[in-house]
């Protein structure tokens, strides 16, 4: 994998154009623009214009050197986009300039113009919001996939989702709703009203045990627990399945604190995840799963662009709704990441180049 705009060619002529770079690990304060040539796309990629890029936690994890598998500085943030196709390089066959397309890049979104390979460009209808688009490419798509694909739910299940109030929680329970599910959604006390519209029972975390209450409010435990948040909180995850529960990890939102790395964190996240796997393999009727958007993609290639045309249809019907909190210039990229920790529960932060 890797940054996109870095894998591109650079050949002729170019116009020049701004580009978010992170020179060090560190905080929002070392995110800044740049102004460059554009790139060429290399053999099987094309360039897209982008219209609209998604600033998550992730990107807050990838700037302070605590995302798994990241990239080391110097490296452009941005783990998602929509945009225009402006080039196709050699080896394409499929898009055409003018399409309209989104892309999971994990790195590299955050700028005016990106190469991203052409199989991992979903072509997106011209008539939706670019800005609502780009929220289906990585927040829900992360929730569809751990609903459908990892935990494979059943209507009429129990769902405990942790950081109900964030974009990924929002999300969940959008669609587990829709899917029939029974919810219940760990938050703080001032998003409990956010998390019981969308329909879940919400218990406050900081307040509250969350397995004595889903023990309370179940009598068994839940079906599922889907945990972004890892650690500690998995550990008491798994004891919070019923028989034949699934528990799957999908992130480790506690190893950055205020914004920068907290290596104790990362150090107990390794711990807690290595013991939690090993309950699992040795728990005859509970099993613990893990999920990574990106390492599905590459081995799922269709499923990801099947889900993500499935999302399009829900935001076409009007069954789901993500939320922008903000459009912001790239020139505020650094804004946007101070903006980051106090935003979650607002709804997504959007680039608009």
């Amino acid at each position: 994998m890797g940054t996109f705009v870095a894998n591109c060619a650079h050949e002729g002529k170019k116009a020049v154009m701004k580009r978010v770079v992170v020179d060090h690990f560190g905080g929002p304060e070392v995110v800044r623009v740049v102004e460059e040539d554009s790139p060429r796309p290399g053999p099987g990629e094309v360039r897209v214009r982008v219209l609209a890029a998604g600033v998550s936690f992730t990107d807050a994890q990838l700037r302070a050197g605590a995302y798994l598998g990241g990239p080391r500085p110097p490296f452009t943030p941005g783990y998602e986009l929509v945009g225009v196709v402006e080039e196709v390089g050699p080896g394409c066959s499929r898009l055409r300039e003018g399409d309209r397309v989104g892309a999971l890049t994990v790195w590299g979104a955050d700028a005016e113009r990106v190469c991203v390979p052409e199989k991992y460009a979903v072509e997106v209808p011209e008539d939706l919001d670019p800005a609502e688009v780009v929220s289906l490419v990585f927040p829900y798509m992360t929730a569809y996939q751990l609903l459908h694909r990892a935990a494979m739910v059943k209507r009429g299940e129990t769902v405990l989702v942790h950081g109900a109030a964030g974009r990924v929680g929002t999300a969940l329970l959008e669609l587990g709703a829709l899917a029939g599910l029974r919810l219940y959604g760990t938050a703080s006390a001032r998003d409990r009203a956010a998390v019981e519209r969308l329909g879940a029972v919400a218990i406050d975390y900081r307040n509250e045990d969350f397995l004595a209450r889903v023990r309370e409010l179940t009598g068994d435990g839940v079906d599922v627990a889907l945990d972004g948040i890892g650690g500690a909180v998995s550990l008491r995850s798994f004891r919070a399945l019923r028989p034949g529960g699934r528990l799957v990890v999908f992130g480790r939102y506690a190893t950055v604190s205020h914004g920068r790395k907290n290596w104790r964190a990362v150090l107990e996240w390794y711990v807690a995840t290595a013991a939690v796997a090993l309950w699992g393999l040795l728990s005859p009727r509970r099993r613990v799963l893990a999920y990574r958007i990106q390492k599905l993609r590459i081995r799922h290639q269709d499923w990801f662009r099947e889900d993500l045309l499935a999302l399009l249809e829900l935001l076409r019907r009007g069954e789901i709704h993500p939320v922008v909190a903000e459009r912001l210039p790239l020139a505020d990229a650094r804004r946007a990441h101070e903006m980051l920790e106090r935003s979650a529960a607002k709804g997504k932060l959007v680039l608009v180049p």
